[in-house]
């Protein structure tokens, strides 16, 4: 599951807070890699990209109290866009593909 948050930071205090708020999502069950970054064309606008094992592990980070402390105020600053996504096929260097099915589907 993939967590794509945008972001439109006007302020010099957005990177410190979302790195900040990026440790804290880091520090929980289920958390596989993030990062922080900023349009290459404009310098205000910024995505937050966390990479999770499953939906319920994205969900259950977000209630994590340190979570709640640092990154859920970050978090509401976000654009409403839709932010979480399946990974529903990867290519690893070289160009294998690896298709995985979705959890929304009923299991055939």
């Amino acid at each position: 599951m993939i967590s794509v948050t945008h972001f439109q930071a006007h302020d010099g205090t957005f990177a410190e807070r979302a790195g900040a708020a990026l440790a804290a999502l880091a520090q929980r069950p289920g958390y596989l890699r993030g990062s922080l970054a900023r349009n290459t064309d404009d310098p205000d606008a910024w995505v937050l990209v966390t990479e999770w094992e499953n939906v319920g592990s994205y969900r259950r980070a977000l209630g994590g109290f340190e979570v709640k402390m640092v990154a859920t105020p970050l978090l509401a600053e976000a654009l409403d866009v839709p932010s979480s996504f399946e990974s529903l096929v990867e290519a690893a260097p070289g160009g294998v593909l690896e298709e995985r099915a979705s959890d929304r589907e009923p299991n055939a």
